[in-house]
């Protein structure tokens, strides 16, 4: 029967959820687009005109004429929604299946498992007593759908001590099963009752903690802390006499990348990145203010056994515990087996649930049939028996019974077994009315596998005129970002089908992830990455393949993408298809068969080494003498791990190259203490190795600093984070150098980069050679100068997408290297700072200023406004707006013509290469949702414009 027949597909004793829900699939009459003239753009306000060649292009506006958006004119020739060009195999079930004994007793349980949970009136309510939560909170939870909680989470939160802050906490749960509201539940009780003390929340992403900053604000709305009514004159531990209590609940985020100036001083719940947690703790050790802290929560604890930053997570425990304040730490995770150990480790409680609210069924997909494994043991069994009749073709060996089947496509493109079972159940869900999240390996599978899946869904009816509009308006969106829409998601979105990875900016993945998340997308194409990223239940999740890269997908990241399957609030059923390859059959089998792997320290010497551990503990002042040390030792997870002997001689190595380093030194008593290098390089959270690099290159930068140009500095800002993973092309690397001015090959030539070697590069098209340490710090150098020229561009106005175009790399790409350039600025200007070099800092700082703003020097004050870069600010200030007062007194419709050259020139880059795009204008519905897009944009910046004039001439009257 076909995914897109209207009758219910029925099966042998057997219906998927989807099968249930399955609903009438529809036709929709394309909207034709209507030919007008070309000449208007903007009521003949703006006009572009074609040579005959079509190799030049001329832009005519007058910013200051009135806008009105139904003048608005584009063309479209083709229609809005093109019919599917591929059709998706049918499914069907096998008629003589039979399930297997033990495979059937085990679905038998797991189903009565979750249908004994108890109904919604008996569970346990947030406005019980014992938990002892005020009822503005309760309500705001009520209002966000949280009205009762699981027994296990009131089972968890009633454990001793815990409530009352007195306790530490590790416990796991399965992805989807509630584990974040006993953290908040605990951590907000800590900071209600006790107003001196301040709470840090640690994430491992960026999206993660902006997700959570709106949670917990939404949360804690109109929520006081109780202080009692002579609270002033009882300020707590670590407090200044002139601070008073705020009584409701400030929450802020620390990210890499905000522009937030809030300090620890101004929060009472730190929203934070791993590495912010990080130098948040090492502030307050250092300036005696750690009495403050009341609990930190640790979420995604496995990132504990992250090679590249796991240690931070290990440090920032270990001082804790090393102090022994009374600071509650909670630990929480989906995917750690050794929880046990962990609690051991913290000296904390630990809780274990299996359970999830949703039942999800499992499949494996293999050459275009489906087996049920509703446990991961019947589906290894299902594996290993295919993998024994493997030498052998299906129509001679006896194969376990599959339960659906996927007829062959006669379709090239869905030639490919596991393409063509993708496809199938990706059309399959969302005809049934569910959205479906795909899992590929790489950022170019994503794009090409939405495409596909496009080109086969099913067509909307004339009633789904909301779910249309829905999607024009996330179009009209991605036009107004400042990178463009991509030319990709243009022709996938009208189909409700969108893509996911990190290539794309953030912009672009919170809009489509939104979109999904509320409907207007049914299918999403994404890597690994969005499974451990932001919060996307789907009905149905379809792993294509095993491998995410090169490598087997591992148990935890399996878990993290079957684990967004089923969602309390958003469906009441999950399911998820691994489709598996025949070479992979094997390493399948052993990833099934595998247990969680067990968490272990990231300070031993064969990963990142006990030396930053040891480093920042001296120069925070936390210890000093060899018996504090030892004692700080036995405080981290390596110490539980490894052999005692061999714990203390890794710290015994580790002192002695923080000595010969010279980043510590031993005082006249016997104890260490940081050098001014150790105390630099902690105070600006680099790493023991990265912090030497960076020495050595600012001491050369002192004894001949290239000041009559700006390459120097973009060379010593450029992260060596991101430089370390660069990709050097050397003819472009070469047509750079060649365009350099006599100052800037100046100053290349001074830090090592030899013009003559680029050349030999290019000619050879061999790699670098890094097999010893002199061949590695110079690849560093290249690699940093090769990005340097990307840091430049983006501080000299460059549109993000010429930057992408410019050095073939995603825009994705060139966002986060200006968002880590920010916090790695910043750590450079800190280093010299502590040095006592008072004049480097200052040159420094001023060119932070103009990467963090994307601008010239002279746009530096219009670009503090919202949605004003460097590119947008300087369009601004070239065609009547010359200062930011001038923004601030603007009439928002005068706004709209310059940001609507901003899309007219992308239009033109795209024209460079005509292969990127299908259309370039747009249909006249779509365009008068756009032009009110942009009305808006222009509204909002000329709020945020006014605003920062207000605050400036309030600065300036108080002075």
């Amino acid at each position: 029967m076909s995914a897109h027949s209207g009758q219910a597909f029925q099966t042998s004793g057997f219906q998927t959820s989807i099968d249930i829900a399955r609903q009438q699939p529809y036709a929709v009459p394309p909207l034709a687009g209507q030919k007008r003239s070309s000449s208007r753009f903007l009521g003949g306000d703006l006009s572009i005109e074609h040579t005959k060649d079509q190799s030049s292009h001329s832009i005519n506006v007058d910013p200051h004429k009135s806008f009105n958006p139904r003048r608005l004119d584009f063309i479209r020739p083709q229609v809005a929604l093109p019919k599917a060009r591929l059709a998706a195999s049918e499914i069907g079930s096998t008629a003589n299946f039979v399930p297997w004994e033990d495979g059937k007793n085990d679905k038998v349980q797991r189903t009565n498992h979750c249908s004994q949970n108890p109904t919604q009136g008996s569970l346990p309510s947030l406005k019980d007593p014992g938990f002892g939560l005020p009822m503005s909170l309760v309500t705001n939870f009520a209002a966000v759908g949280v009205n009762s909680i699981y027994p296990w989470q009131a089972s968890c939160l009633l454990g001793e001590g815990l409530l009352e802050g007195k306790r530490h906490l590790i416990y796991t749960a399965p992805t989807g099963g509630g584990k974040s509201l006993v953290a908040d539940v605990l951590m907000l009780k800590r900071i209600i009752e006790n107003p001196s003390r301040k709470a840090i929340l640690v994430l491992p992403y960026v999206a993660l903690v902006q997700e959570k900053l709106k949670w917990l604000r939404r949360i804690v709305q109109d929520v006081e802390k109780h202080i009692a009514p002579d609270a002033d004159d009882d300020y707590g531990p670590g407090h200044h006499r002139w601070r008073k209590f705020s009584r409701l609940i400030r929450v802020s985020g620390f990210f890499g990348g905000s522009k937030s100036t809030v300090s620890w001083a101004d929060t009472d719940i730190a929203v934070c990145t791993i590495e912010k947690a990080n130098s948040l703790i090492n502030t307050a050790i250092e300036e005696c203010a750690i009495g403050e802290l009341g609990v930190v929560v640790l979420d995604e604890l496995h990132m504990l056994d992250d090679e590249h930053r796991g240690y931070l997570l290990e440090l920032m425990v270990t001082k804790l515990l090393l102090l022994r304040q009374d600071i509650q730490i909670i630990g929480m995770s989906a995917t750690i087996s050794n929880t046990e150990l962990l609690a051991d480790w913290i000296n904390a409680r630990y809780y274990i649930s299996t359970f999830r609210p949703v039942p999800v069924d499992e499949y494996l997909v293999f050459e275009n049939a489906i087996y049920p494994a509703a446990t991961s043991r019947q589906l290894f069994k299902t594996v290993s028996k295919l993998t024994s009749t493997s030498g052998l073709s299906f129509s001679d060996a006896v194969p376990p019974q599959p339960q659906r089947t996927i007829q062959s496509s006669a379709f090239r493109e869905l030639s490919n077994p596991m393409t063509n079972a993708m496809v199938a159940l990706s059309v399959e869900t969302v005809a049934a009315g569910y959205g479906v999240l795909v899992f590929c390996g790489s950022r170019q599978a994503c794009q090409i596998q939405a495409a596909l899946v496009s080109e086969a869904m099913p067509e909307l009816s004339t009633t789904d005129v909301g779910e249309v509009n829905k999607r024009l308006d996330l179009l009209a969106d991605l036009r107004s970002l400042p990178s463009g829409l991509d030319p990709a998601l243009e022709i996938t979105l009208l189909k409700g089908v969108g893509f996911h990875h990190a290539g794309m900016t953030i912009e672009e993945r919170d809009a489509i992830a939104q979109a999904y998340d509320q409907g207007a997308l049914k299918v999403l194409v994404a890597t690994c990455s969005l499974a451990a990223g932001v919060n996307l239940p789907a009905r149905r999740v379809i792993i294509n393949g095993a491998r995410m890269g090169r490598d087997l997908v591992g148990p935890a990241m399996l878990r993290q993408m079957c684990g967004r399957a089923g969602r309390k609030g958003k469906d009441d059923a999950g399911e998820t298809y691994l489709i598996c390859g025949r070479p992979d059959l094997q390493a399948v089998c052993d990833l099934l068969e595998a247990d969680m792997p067990a968490i272990e320290s990231c300070l031993a010497p064969e990963k990142r080494g006990l030396k930053r551990a040891l480093l920042e503990a001296i120069a925070t002042g936390l210890v000093s003498g060899l018996e504090a040390i030892k004692e700080y030792v036995k405080c981290t997870l390596l110490y539980r791990t490894v052999d005692k002997k061999l714990a203390y001689s890794i710290m015994t190595s580790a002192l002695q190259e923080l000595t010969e380093e010279k980043l510590i030194q031993m005082s006249d008593d016997e104890s260490f203490v940081a050098t001014q290098l150790g105390q630099a390089v902690v105070s600006s959270a680099f790493t023991p190795e990265d912090g030497l690099f960076v020495h050595e290159e600012l001491k050369r930068a002192l004894q001949a600093f290239v000041m009559d140009g700006d390459m120097h500095i973009f060379y010593m800002f450029t992260p060596l984070q991101i430089a370390a993973t660069t990709q050097i092309d050397w003819p472009i690397f070469r047509d750079q150098l060649d365009a350099l001015d006599e100052s800037g090959l100046r100053a290349l030539q001074f830090v090592g980069i030899q013009p003559g070697f680029v050349n030999s590069m290019v000619q050879s098209g061999a790699s670098m050679k890094e097999n010893t340490p002199e061949q590695m710090a110079q690849a560093r150098k290249y690699r940093r100068a090769y990005t340097a020229f990307q840091l430049r561009d983006l501080s000299n106005e460059v549109p993000l997408p010429v930057i992408a175009s410019r050095y073939r790399i995603p825009r994705g790409g060139v966002q986060t290297l200006a968002q880590q350039c920010h916090g790695f600025a910043a750590g450079i200007v800190k280093f010299c700072q502590r040095m006592g070099w008072g004049m480097l800092a200052a040159v420094l700082d001023h060119m932070r200023d103009r990467l963090e703003a994307g601008a010239r020097a002279d746009l530096l004050e219009m670009a503090q406004v919202t949605y004003v870069k460097g590119w947008t600010a300087r369009l601004l200030r070239d065609n009547g707006f010359r200062n930011l007062r001038a923004l601030a007194e603007a009439d928002p419709k005068d706004v709209v013509p310059v940001l609507m050259m901003l899309v007219l020139k992308r239009i033109l880059w795209r024209k460079v290469n005509p292969r990127k795009t299908q259309r370039n204008q747009l249909h006249p519905t779509e365009a008068e949702r756009y032009a009110k897009k942009l009305l808006a944009k222009a509204e909002a910046i000329v709020a945020s414009a006014s605003k920062i004039w207000e605050r400036e001439m309030q600065l300036e009257l108080d002075e």
